[in-house]
């Protein structure tokens, strides 16, 4: 078949290593794997044809970015980042443009229990400023909540680029609902809001193939088109839990793309925004 001499990308993995000397990090002990390594991803990533990967950092390593980084340094032109800096500090921009030379091309920020006012923050603030003129992606984790928050600041800061993360983890907790799909492709009318279609392991009824998705995610690709989606495993989750396969799967082979939208979403669109 045609896609088989095509390579992708998958935009949303995560390494650790109980290595703490090396790579100082808190609360790994208890990981499951113990260690996911930019080894390990590329055995399960390589049959299902995807040749480059974009890891995000973990909570765990905080604003130290060197695992990324090293990461990058190891395999050039295999591996993207999408990293943290520490929104608190006083070095953001500084911070942030000393990271997009070492590869970091987005940077990751979460809703915690302030999930209503959460980007109220003067570093957040200054982190989507930053960004639009250096071009890397803010990417929020959030659930549905968490969503008014992004859209104040899509307006805001209409010039930076945005990638929601797991499609705001919209069936997660709960069924999918027509309130928290709008909710979501409502941002569509920001022409630099993105879409990830990840974390396929956790949301829905949680198990292989994933095709009650499929109704969710074509709803999604309506809105927003395939030259603002990607796809990412959310390994090393999704291969603890079912296979590296069954998430890539669901996009590739059973939404009825075209072989161009297939091109997009798992190639052109990542590419554009995460390897430079």
């Amino acid at each position: 078949m045609e896609e088989k001499l095509m390579t992708w990308i998958d935009t949303h993995i995560h390494i650790w290593t109980q290595d703490t000397k090396k790579y100082p990090g808190s609360d790994l002990e208890d990981f499951e794997p113990k260690e996911f390594m930019p080894e390990d991803i590329l055995r399960h990533a390589k049959p299902s044809g995807v040749s480059r990967i974009v890891m995000v950092q973990i909570g765990n390593y905080g604003p130290d970015n060197s695992i990324l980084t090293d990461t990058i340094k190891r395999f050039p032109g295999v591996f993207g980042g999408i990293g943290q800096v520490d929104h608190d500090g006083e070095t953001i921009e500084s911070d942030m443009k000393g990271l997009l030379e070492q590869g970091i091309t987005g940077f990751r920020i979460g809703a915690g229990s302030d999930v209503e006012t959460w980007l109220q923050h003067p570093g957040y603030e200054q982190m989507f400023k930053v960004a639009a003129q250096t071009g890397q992606a803010i990417c929020p984790i959030t659930h549905p909540p968490g969503v008014p928050e992004i859209d104040r600041m899509c307006g805001e800061y209409p010039d930076t680029t945005v990638v929601i993360d797991h499609m705001t983890r919209l069936a997660e907790m709960q069924p999918a609902n027509d309130h928290n799909i709008d909710q979501l492709c409502a941002l569509s009318r920001f022409p630099n809001v993105y879409v990830k279609i990840s974390r396929l392991h956790s949301q829905g009824k949680k198990t292989p193939p994933y095709e009650d998705l499929i109704p969710v995610v074509n709803r999604i690709i309506d809105a927003f088109g395939p030259d603002r989606l990607m796809w990412g495993s959310d390994s090393p989750y999704q291969v603890v839990l079912a296979t590296y396969e069954d998430s890539i799967s669901l996009v590739r082979d059973k939404l009825g793309l075209s072989d161009t939208d297939k091109q997009k979403i798992l190639n052109d669109t990542p590419a554009k925004l995460f390897f430079k």
